[in-house]
């Protein structure tokens, strides 16, 4: 029988190797962390998001806690995106003003006078749904336009979201890579302004706002554990894409906890595995994966690493795993059907990567290798961040109520 769960995994020997010329975390330092957590409080849609204890599944599991932080709650948007949009076109707009974004609160940035000031600006991204939503989002909000171009076999749902956020949006016929040249393209061509959640050489301050923007979803959670009462976390299991998201959620660890720092997994999609084979190849450089990008993790089918997040998780993140689909649906399948007391929690197919990877790392005799690496045993406490809700709630059905990728 075909193995359904099928995971590979790169070890990486220099992350807790000190060298000098390790890439510098510092664009999510303590006063970066606490200007974008300003920023966010002033929303009025802000409050903190869910940590939850699964204390029944550690159990099963055999370590000692798994915390999941239910970014489904985020500003009634379902998922984690609009942390980082809202930050970058707030710096973009604090640019414009010529002030410092800490002067400014959303309110006042949403004010007639500074629309007045601004006039009419239109922001434009590419994206699998989560990232364009928060975009539509945010621009709304301010009184602005936005236009949002998704790669083929995007879901009609995610699109019909967008839209109903104010923005032009459409599904191309690229994969998501080339939709990203193409809203690259399109700003240059009609003078829009390009809010992209990846970099490369030469587009690098946006992608980083954006990565800085995330920030606010660790510095919750770190505060939320330790107003439980409990000891920090000892692993972090971080899915990728491009790796915006990994990158800030390690920048932010080596940041505030140096070598003390957590064991970090970078989890990607085996269709989409552009960080997973750029370790392999190893040669500094990140390296991509063409083609079509078929996963169900549709908010990590990404091909192309980004400038911005690479050099961090390079030099810091532990392991890079691989994985099929089968270990997404898994995860989504183990959280929503909570052990006892455990709560119910609704993750789609890129939030619920991180558990349905650690329920295979304790149960499969093949994968012990990779548990002895990471040390996972009684005394590990696991912080997973579920990034998205049922973004796809049809596709959220298929997996959960007809088990589409059935158990191996």
């Amino acid at each position: 029988m075909r193995d359904l769960a099928q995971v590979k995994y790169f070890a990486n020997e220099n992350a807790r190797k000190a060298d000098a010329e390790k890439a510098s975390a510092a664009f999510m330092n303590r006063e970066v962390v606490e200007k974008v957590r300003n920023f966010h409080k002033s929303f009025p849609e802000y409050k903190v998001t869910p940590l939850h204890s699964l204390d029944q599944l550690s159990k099963q599991f055999g370590v000692s806690h798994i915390w999941v932080k239910d970014e489904s709650y985020r500003f009634g948007l379902n998922a984690f995106k609009v942390l980082g949009g809202s930050y970058a076109v707030g710096q973009y707009l604090a640019e414009k003003l010529n002030v410092d974004i800490s002067e400014l609160s959303f309110e006042k940035l949403r004010s007639n006078e500074v629309k007045q000031k601004l006039g009419d600006i239109t922001f434009v991204t590419a994206t699998d749904g989560n990232h364009g939503r928060g975009i539509a989002w945010a621009a709304n909000q301010l009184g602005q336009k936005s236009v949002v171009l998704m790669p083929k076999g995007s879901s009609e749902i995610r699109l019909n979201n967008i839209r109903k956020e104010g923005a032009e949006a459409y599904i191309t016929d690229l994969n998501y890579d080339d939709t990203v040249r193409l809203a690259s393209q399109k700003a240059e061509e009609n003078g829009w302004v390009l809010v992209q959640d990846t970099a490369w050489d030469g587009y690098e301050k946006i992608p980083t706002w954006i990565m800085q923007g995330y920030g606010t979803i660790l510095d919750e959670a770190v505060e939320q554990i330790a107003e439980a009462g409990q000891d920090r976390p000892t692993h972090m299991f971080l899915q990728a894409g491009v790796g915006s998201f990994a990158g800030s959620m390690l920048g932010y660890l080596v940041e505030k906890w140096g070598d003390e720092r957590p064991i970090t997994v970078i989890v990607e999609p085996d269709k989409a595995d552009c960080l997973y084979k750029s370790m392999n190849i190893g040669d500094g450089r990140p390296h991509s994966v063409t083609g079509a990008l078929n996963t169900i993790m549709a908010g990590l089918a990404c091909g192309e690493p980004s400038t911005s997040s690479w050099g961090v998780l390079r030099d810091y993140a532990e392991l890079f795993v691989s994985c099929s689909d089968y270990v997404a649906a898994r995860g989504m399948r183990i959280l929503a059907n909570p052990l006892g007391s455990d709560p119910h929690i609704v993750s789609g197919e890129s939030g619920a990567v991180g558990p349905g990877l650690v329920s295979l790392a304790v149960d499969k005799i093949s994968l012990n290798n990779m548990k002895e690496s990471l040390n996972l045993n009684q005394d590990s406490k696991i912080l997973i961040i579920s990034t998205e809700g049922d973004t796809d709630p049809e596709h959220y059905r298929k997996v959960v109520w007809d088990g589409a990728y059935p158990s191996v």
